[in-house]
Parts: structure tokens; sequence; C-alpha cells
């Protein structure tokens, strides 16, 4: 018996947010999730008085006037700016690349001797058709940089060497000649006020949501209580992985409250770019929302490779897993009943802000 217009499956952003403006428009949704919380990879739960990012760093920016007053119109965001430092054997640095960056490295203080200096190593590289990631950064930034900022943290995210990666991984890199260390350029940035949690909570309001329910332990009851599925998770898991499992790198977090530790590192990420040091970056959670609370709560975070079963964070967009992911959708495009939308789901890498218009998009186009 159909007791709903749409059943949804995730109730991440994308989910709540088609959630949300399509009971708005009169639509009867139920949101399931196998988690035991909403959210999906944006959730912050509270630890003394601090929302941590329980799946890694969110940070909304946005140069949409649109989006920005969707996501505001729930909740205050605040001026959060992402200013990650970098930190290599003992030594920081400003990401992205800035004056700051330049001094740091080669103690020049003006725009015109940072460009020679770049220009200068990139012309010694004598690199014109670079074959692999390794070659592309060096022809882009030049060597100093790519040694101490890319090399070994690229190797550490992708968990293979940088002369093994292919060159289009890396197609430009961001180089500012001022000292401004804003490490997006939308118009709009900030992180809301409170967590994400409550930002998801807002827009799922009072529509029906079952958490700990897994869409296919019971896939055949659930497509019968709908009239339309948006499915959220990753599109293989939906045709059961008929043409093999795509593949995703993954993270892993070792989180830690600091009791009496009002500030570890005085900046929300700190990346460590040495081959030595095992995990990629700490995340000092207080810093998001300028927290002055006694105690503070650190996550490093671990890249690893990822195996079935492991939370799939971001797509690995090779040609193997781009032709892989085209059959997949071209039977997703042959579904009647169920719509395909979200990071896993297009087997792409969204920021927030995509996501939300996607969603938005997606509602526009039914109703």
């Amino acid at each position: 018996m159909i007791a709903y217009d749409f059943l949804i499956v995730g109730a991440g952003l994308f989910g709540a947010t088609a959630a949300h403006v399509l009971t708005r428009r009169g639509k009867r949704c139920l949101v399931i999730d196998k988690r035991p919380h909403i959210g999906g990879n944006v959730y912050t739960e509270n630890v003394n008085g601090i929302n941590v990012h329980k799946y890694g760093a969110h940070i909304f920016h946005t140069s949409n006037k649109d989006v920005w007053d969707f996501v505001n119109s729930f909740i205050e965001f605040n001026r959060y700016t992402n200013s990650p430092v970098a930190n290599y054997k003992g030594k920081l640095y400003n990401l992205p690349f800035n004056m700051n960056t330049f001094y740091q490295m080669w103690g020049v203080i003006t725009p015109e001797q940072a460009a020679a200096k770049i220009e200068e190593q990139r012309r010694e590289s004598e690199i014109i058709n670079p074959r692999n990631l390794e070659e592309q950064a060096i022809s882009l930034i030049g060597k100093d940089i790519y040694y101490t900022l890319i090399k070994d943290y690229t190797e550490k995210q992708w968990g293979r060497k940088a002369t093994e990666l292919p060159a289009f991984i890396i197609r430009r890199l961001p180089v500012r000649f001022t000292f401004d260390n804003n490490y997006f350029n939308d118009k709009y940035q900030g992180i809301p006020i409170g967590g994400y949690t409550k930002l998801v909570e807002k827009l799922l309001g009072e529509i029906e949501v079952k958490l700990d329910t897994d869409y296919f332990e019971n896939r055949k009851y659930f497509d019968s209580i709908a009239d339309k599925v948006i499915y959220t998770g990753e599109i293989d898991r939906y045709f059961d992985y008929r043409f093999g499992h795509l593949e995703y790198r993954t993270v892993s977090f070792e989180t830690e409250l600091l009791e009496g530790v009002a500030n570890y590192q005085g900046n929300a990420v700190v990346n460590y770019t040495d081959a030595e040091t095992p995990y990629t970056r700490i995340i000092e959670h207080k810093h998001f929302e300028f927290g002055n609370q006694p105690d503070t709560v650190i996550s490093k975070e671990y890249s690893k490779e990822w195996k079935p079963g492991d939370e799939p964070y971001y797509p690995v967009n090779d040609e193997r897993n781009g032709a892989l992911y085209t059959r997949y959708k071209t039977l997703a495009d042959n579904q009647e009943k169920v719509i395909f939308g979200g990071r896993l789901a297009e087997y792409k890498y969204y920021d927030m802000h995509q996501v939300i218009e996607n969603a938005l998009r997606l509602v526009d186009s039914l109703v």
C-alpha cells in the first residue's frame, strides 16, 4: 500500500534538503538512514560543549546567494574562514600558497620576488608534457614547494607514489601573491552556529525519519510504500555490484578529548606534509566556532585504502572507475521509480553547496 509520495534513502544533506522542499510543496515523505543519526557525513556531535565534526572538517562556502540564503533561513552561520596551516618537520606554512608561504620558504617579501622564484624553478624543471602528478606539480609551482608541501601529503592521501598518480589530479595550484590566507574564493563562507546537525534537524523538521534502518534489508517493502524513491547511497550497491565495486578513498579518525587543555594548536586545521607523520592532519574542532571552553577535542585524520565495507568518502577519479560508473549510470537512468542523487549515488566529489544546489534542482524538476 502506497503511504508516501517519496521515500528518501539517506538523511544526509541531499536527502534532508530534498525532503524539506518536497514536504513544503505538499508531498508526503519518509526519510530512512542506516546510521543511528541524521546528517550523513556532516553530522556533528557535542562533546563538552564543543561541536565535533564526526566525519572530518566541513566548511560551508558558496558564491550562490540563493543557496546561502536558503541555509541561513534555518540557522545562523558564523564568520569562520578556512585558513589551514601546513606543518613540515616542525616548520609552519600558510595554505593556500601565499606571500606568507613564500616568505617562509625563501625569505622573499614582494610579489615580484615570489613570482620570479617560482618561474625560475619552473624553467629549471624543463618539464613540458607532465607524465604524472609529480611532474605536473613541479611544472606548475617548482620543486621547493612541491617537495615541502605537496609530495608527501599527496602520497599519504592517495596511498601511492606521486609518480604513479595521473597528472590530471592537479590541474592547477592556487597561488596568491597577496597575504590573504582564505583558502576559498567564494563570496560566502561560514559554519552553522551550534553545528551541522542543528541545520539538518531544521531541514527535516516534522518529517518522519527512521534511523538504524537499512533500505536493503527490506527493499521490496520500502519500494512498495512510496510512489517514488530518492536514493542517495552508493550506486553500485543499489545494483548489487553487477559490474563490480566502484573504488573510493576513505579516512579514519583518532579523536581525543583533552581535558584542561584550552588550546592545542591554535587553528582548526593543521596539515602534516612530511612522510614521517602517519596522519594527514589534526583538526581542533572548537576553532570552527571560536570556542573558549576549558577543554578541547582534536581528531587525527588518517587516509587509507578503501575496501568493501569501509565508509566511502571520495571517488577515485581514474579511467577504470569512470568507465564503471558510466555503466551503472546507464542502469540508473532506466529506472522509472528510483531517482539517484548525491555524491555516492552520482559517484562525484561535491562540496556542500553543490549538494544543496543539486537537491533543489532535482525537486524543481519533480514538482
